[in-house]
């Protein structure tokens, strides 16, 4: 398990966080927000042999945690600030918690959202009074414009996390938690975004007991505060994913990554399908539905727990965030399996005779098939994409092992990103005629336009051989697509998918390609 460890000082309670400490004692956040219940996960507690606990923040009015740092940011600003209203950029619970805020104070609201924001995030800050601007593809565009009319307007921005009120009001957490589990000795795994959350916790707790551990939780492809840490200063990455829409951040705070320096004892990284996973167990003990960030941190409980071997401890997780887009549902569950290495996904090479089928689910023996794919080629050998539900990584390896000893070629696509997301729905077309085709998966953004900017970015020579599309419920789409080019045009091909700027990789060399699309 990857990990990163933050030096932490002594706790000598330096002035500025004796600051904070007061903040967070004195936050208006009951204003609006409801002291949320800590409750016990007692399937989740079973399996991994510890006391594991939810916090439900998910259970807030706006049905996020994010609301404790916007109401009591606007609550402090002054009267005439009041009168002239806030403005803030945001891509999802933010917003809502400013939009609630403004609502309950009587004031203007401008919220600037990319336009590749879900339209059940962008009505129901709408639904609140907000006026919301759609502007650019990602937040960095949004907040970039949102200042720019914050100078136009004159209007109080209202940060999502680098601030000092926003974070004691997310602070107001920890407070909670000393009341409602007065331990001298457990472990808070905080899902971290831009660091607001697991700033204004970990200062809170830390100040009032050392011995609690407090671990923040990244996913692998949106690491800016695990990186920060490692490099000694704050890191820019050039791109995050968007999965866990909720900590999608390019960069953290500058208040945050001070606290988080002295505070926060550890950071961990974790899959797509680790949070997949994650999800089904929080439902399966809560019947709630997380979002990606909602359920992060609960991800990052059970790696840390497994990884560290432990047993009869105490360990809270945030469960966060519940706002999710019900077109997401299928991508979540479909993925949980891998999380919970509950399905093995493999390629299986048998001769293309009759009976052939039948040996191999001889081999496979009574353990259920999720799925089946092929498709008859006249060719000596086929190819077969077959899933097959285990219980473990050991019992997938049994099941290789397996059918290798029976002499069919094996291959582990369990944790192949083509396989899951494109070839498994497209396994049986193949195209011999088919020549200099280069294979590539792209993100699109979900927005009008996109494909056409894509198919004006090709020269006409270079035809598309091969086109699948997936949507998830979020800002971009995944695409999987065959173009032949020639080897003289290679180069000004890959420049031209530079300047469009679509995240891109090379699949030619991916073993899903050669063994079911070529």
């Amino acid at each position: 398990m990857k990990t990163v460890t933050v030096e932490t000082q002594t706790l000598k309670n330096p002035p500025a966080h004796l600051e904070y400490l007061k903040k967070i004692l004195t936050s208006r956040v009951y204003d609006v927000a409801i002291q949320t219940p800590l409750q016990r996960a007692p399937r989740l507690s079973e399996r991994l042999e510890n006391q594991v606990y939810f916090k439900r923040e998910d259970l807030q009015p706006i049905f996020s945690f994010k609301l404790r740092g916007a109401y009591n940011k606007m609550a402090h600003l002054s009267s005439s600030e009041l009168e002239r209203g806030v403005i803030t950029a945001s891509a999802g619970n933010h917003a809502q918690g400013v939009a609630f805020s403004a609502q309950k104070l009587g004031v203007r609201a401008v919220i600037v959202m990319p336009a590749t924001t879900p339209a059940i995030k962008v009505n129901a800050c709408r639904a609140r009074g907000a006026e919301v601007v759609l502007f650019g593809d990602s937040y960095s565009d949004a907040e970039a414009h949102a200042y720019t009319l914050q100078k136009e307007l004159g209007l109080a921005f209202v940060h999502p996390y680098d601030d000092p009120l926003v974070i004691a009001g997310q602070g107001t957490i920890g407070l909670e938690l000393t009341t409602q589990l007065p331990m001298s000795d457990y472990k808070v795994f905080v899902p971290v975004g831009g660091g607001g959350l697991i700033a204004g916790i970990a200062v809170y707790l830390k100040s009032l007991n050392p011995n609690i551990r407090i671990v923040g939780v990244e996913p692998e492809d949106a690491d800016a505060m695990y990186q920060s840490v490692q490099a000694g200063k704050r890191v820019r990455l050039e791109q995050v994913g968007i999965f866990v829409d909720g900590v999608a951040v390019k960069q953290v705070g500058e208040h945050t990554f001070k606290v988080v320096c002295e505070y926060v004892d550890e950071i961990i990284r974790v899959s797509t399908d680790d949070v997949c996973s994650a999800i089904k167990d929080v439902f399966d003990d809560t019947r709630s539905v997380q979002e990606p960030a909602g359920a992060l941190a609960v991800a990052g409980l059970k790696k840390y727990a497994r990884a560290h071997e432990l047993k009869g401890e105490t360990l809270i997780a945030l469960t966060c965030g519940a706002n999710v887009n019900f077109d997401r549902l299928r991508h979540i569950a479909e993925r949980a399996g891998y999380g919970e290495q509950s399905e093995a996904l493999l390629a299986v090479t048998i001769p293309e005779q009759a009976g052939a089928f039948k040996r191999l689910m001889g081999v496979v023996g009574k353990r259920a098939i999720t799925e089946f794919n092929y498709r008859y080629a006249p060719r000596a050998q086929a190819q077969v994409m077959v899933g097959v539900q285990v219980s473990s990584a050991a019992q997938r390896t049994e099941v290789v092992a397996e059918l290798e000893k029976e002499g069919d070629g094996v291959t582990d696509l369990t944790q192949n990103e083509m396989a899951i997301v494109h070839a498994r729905h497209m396994v049986g077309g193949r195209a011999p005629e088919v020549e200099n085709e280069r294979l590539y998966s792209f993100e699109f953004p979900e927005r009008p336009g996109a494909l056409s900017n894509f198919l004006e970015a090709l020269e006409p020579r270079w035809n598309i051989s091969l086109f699948h599309y997936r949507n998830h419920g979020s800002a971009h789409g995944r695409v999987s697509a065959g173009i032949q080019v020639a080897d003289a045009d290679l180069e000004r091909f890959k420049d031209s998918l530079e300047r469009l700027g679509y995240p891109h990789i090379d699949e030619g060399e991916n073993p899903v390609y050669r063994l079911f699309l070529t």
